[in-house]
């Protein structure tokens, strides 16, 4: 391992948790409590990544224009807060990565567009051995591909971007990396394809988290 790797910093959704079972009976139990057609798992695997009002946005009929949207917002958000661990799970390999990097001294944190609680939550409900500092979207930081919440969690770890290093799924965790000065590893298990990942100019891929030890 690359000794001047001081922190790895993850995305969350996609990258160290499968979240998509949960987000989508939260937003289509929201849909349903409002009367709107709900949405397939595929449908809203494409919607993630940039926060949850951008996720309901998306799969609101009319997005933010609609009249409604505010109640769907927060009606999700009730829900999520209450069902956000039903059938959320790491993936598989996921445990043995973090092990391997608290173990080789890495310090970890989760930069998420998830909202704050719920990525603290899910943080503390999961990955409780770590000492990951978390930090999710709220007031006052910009959400990513802003590299605000990136710069914070360096800020928080102690540690300059030249010795950390970008985990996460998503053209816009390409973008964050890029944004924040960081190298960035896009993985392979999460919500988008290669051909989507390499079109917004990914160059490291990881197919599992045995690769990211690998990369790193």
């Amino acid at each position: 391992m690359n000794d001047t790797v001081k922190a790895v910093i993850f995305d969350l959704d996609g990258t160290l948790l499968d979240t998509i079972d949960d987000l989508a009976d939260s937003v289509n139990a929201a849909l349903e409590i409002c009367q709107y057609p709900a949405k397939s798992v595929s449908q809203i695997r494409t919607y993630v990544g940039n926060g949850i009002r951008k996720l309901i946005e998306r799969s609101l009929e009319g997005g933010m224009e609609n009249p409604d949207f505010e109640k769907v917002f927060q009606t999700f958000r009730e829900h999520y807060k209450t069902n956000c661990q039903n059938k959320t799970k790491p993936y598989d390999g996921i445990m043995d990565l973090l092990r391997f990097l608290k173990a080789e001294g890495k310090k970890l944190a989760i930069v998420s567009n998830k909202a704050d609680f719920a990525v603290k939550k899910l943080n503390q409900a999961y990955f409780p051995e770590f000492d990951m500092i978390a930090i999710g979207e709220r007031e006052g930081v910009e959400r990513k591909p802003a590299p605000d919440m990136v710069v914070q969690a360096l800020q928080e770890l102690g540690v300059s971007k030249g010795e950390a290093v970008y985990i996460g799924d998503s053209e816009v965790d390409i973008a964050t990396a890029s944004n924040a000065g960081l190298p960035c590893i896009s993985v392979l298990w999460g919500f988008r394809s290669k051909a989507l990942l390499e079109d917004h100019g990914a160059k490291r891929f990881a197919r599992t988290p045995e690769d990211v030890r690998l990369l790193l």
